[in-house]
């Protein structure tokens, strides 16, 4: 009998081995490079997710590699070898906006990465003052746009920055909705924030997760989300798209490998991150950061990346936003 046992623990053992990557076998770690500093959402769910893939994939280290607006991170994954042992997370900024947004890019968003799965996917909501609000009489996005075409030229709205997800998410809802309001860019979020919150401004684009607070304290007055369908994050704000058909435009990053790394080596992380993204912990530590998880085949991720590349390349090109 103890022979007996030996020999299924012996043989559940070599199955688990065998469906462990090579890497995994070898105990050689894979390294995640973050584009961005540590501490921030996109650092902080990569973190989640290297600790809910140590059972299946082994062991992840986190490599933080910031600036040129995520570039140098972006660049280091796509001049890695694709081997399965440096991977990292594509996003908005360095995989859609920035190489229709930069002169010179060091690597070419649509060739040197291939995909795994997306992460996650944040709303954008329009923000008004709540006193300014009330005081226009502005209860929905209707309403907003009607003030717009009724007073052309008297609204203006805060980003940012130029070329920021908020500067680029009100043009595309000016173009959309045709009607004017002028862009005033501060020198990052929480300046524009502020300016909406002493009238300074009329509206924002603002990342959800940083204008919830003062949308809870009724200082912020949520008028739709940006993602095509409600969020369960801010279930109360109808999304842009109800008025605006096909409106879309909120943050999202996800996991890419260098070209060329082994389909099977693709998929069998894609699987593995994706039930780490579906685990009841991570959903709950994600909705902290007002981050919807959003698991995916490789196939499905990398379609989505071509999609967004694509549609901001109208945007910014629209806004004449540009670093040089």
């Amino acid at each position: 009998m103890n022979s007996r046992r030996i020999l299924i623990a012996t043989a559940a053992a070599a199955l688990a081995t065998a469906a462990l990557p090579t890497w995994a076998q070898q105990g050689k770690p894979i390294h995640l490079i973050v584009p961005y500093a540590a501490g921030g959402p996109i650092d902080v769910t990569a973190r989640v997710l290297a600790e809910g893939v140590k059972d299946s994939l082994g062991t992840v280290i986190i490599d933080n590699k910031p600036g040129a607006g995520g570039n140098i991170g972006a660049d280091a994954v796509a001049k890695a070898a694709p081997d399965g042992l440096t991977i990292g997370i594509a996003a908005t900024a360095t995989n859609a906006v920035n190489p229709w947004l930069f002169a010179k890019m060091p690597f070419n968003a649509a060739t040197d990465f291939a995909p795994i799965t997306q992460m996650v996917r944040v709303p954008n909501v329009l923000v008004m003052n709540a006193q300014a609000a009330q005081r226009l009489k502005i209860n929905t996005l209707a309403d907003l746009i009607a003030y717009a075409k009724a007073n052309p030229g008297k609204l203006n709205y805060g980003s940012g920055g130029n070329g920021s997800a908020g500067h680029l998410a009100g043009e595309m809802f000016k173009k959309e909705a045709g009607i004017f309001a002028t862009h005033i860019p501060y020198n990052g979020g929480n300046p524009a924030q502020l300016a909406l919150l002493s009238q300074q401004v009329d509206f924002n684009f603002d990342n959800l997760a940083t204008a919830a607070p003062n949308i809870r304290s009724g200082k912020l007055k949520a008028l739709a989300v940006t993602t095509l369908a409600r969020s369960p994050m801010l279930p109360e704000a109808p999304p842009v798209a109800d008025t605006l058909k096909g409106f879309s435009i909120d943050t999202w990053w996800g996991l890419v490998a260098p070209a060329g790394t082994p389909q099977d080596t693709l998929d069998k992380m894609s699987k593995a991150f994706v039930a780490a993204l579906s685990a009841p912990e991570t959903k709950t530590r994600f909705a902290n950061l007002m981050a919807e998880p959003v698991g995916n085949t490789p196939a499905q991720f990398g379609a989505f990346m071509k999609s967004e590349l694509a549609k901001y390349e109208k945007v910014v090109k629209a806004t004449g936003a540009r670093v040089d």
